[in-house]
């Protein structure tokens, strides 16, 4: 056999390494969130994740089953990274109405930026089906009741309205988002917010207006 021969043989392929179903789940995630990112939820189809992922495309179906599923999954996980770092900032907070507004707005913000521009595209997917718009709201009514409970100690007698939560919420949303796509900067979509969540607890006081012991600390959500 000549030497050019032995160069043009082929070699054997090295053997797939087959993952876990955790690790599989994990690499199918990531690559779903990687086409969001580059390319947009609109391509986000079990068919391009196979593609992509390098697997067949039983293997994904048998992950999520469908593209809603899929959705949800990328919803849930942003949610349960946006859990754990509020619930640890909230934790080593100092007792304060400063201090938890900007805990709140602080960690609403970094966690959307974390993700990037591709959270906002999956968020609005998610309208798109009433079960998935039923999750979303299951999810969204606990960011509010905990955000209630962290907030409610500094009302005095008052309550805060379920009115003034849910304008909370939209505006966090679309503060971040807004951030996130670059029209404002990270700090001003993390004062703003920190202005509107103690605003919120001054009109539950019967006040209307910031206390005044708080004006000098509007700026904490630059940190």
């Amino acid at each position: 056999m000549s030497s050019a021969e032995t160069i043009d043989q082929p070699t054997d392929p090295q053997p797939r390494r087959r993952l876990s179903r955790h690790d599989r789940h994990r690499q199918l995630l990531d690559v779903a969130w990687q086409i969001a990112r580059d390319e947009g939820t609109e391509a986000l189809t079990l068919g391009r994740l196979s593609e992509l992922a390098g697997v067949t495309k039983p293997v994904v179906y048998d992950h999520f089953e469908t593209r809603p599923g899929l959705l949800a999954a990328l919803y849930r996980e942003f949610d349960a990274r946006q859990t754990i770092a509020m619930d640890a900032a909230l934790a080593a907070s100092q007792p304060s109405l400063a201090d938890r507004a900007t805990v709140i707005a602080t960690s609403y913000v970094d966690c959307v930026l974390l993700q990037g521009r591709e959270i906002p595209g999956v968020i609005a997917a998610l309208a798109g089906s009433p079960e998935l718009e039923r999750i979303k709201r299951e999810y969204e009514a606990a960011f509010i009741e905990k955000c209630r409970i962290a907030l409610s100690p500094f009302t005095g007698a008052g309550t805060i309205a379920a009115a003034g939560l849910w304008a909370m919420l939209g505006a966090a949303e679309a503060l971040s988002y807004a951030a996130a796509s670059g029209d404002i900067t990270a700090v001003e979509a993390k004062n703003e917010l920190f202005e509107t969540i103690v605003a919120m607890v001054a009109r539950s006081m019967g006040g209307g207006t910031h206390p005044d012991h708080l004006r000098s600390t509007a700026g904490l959500a630059s940190r």
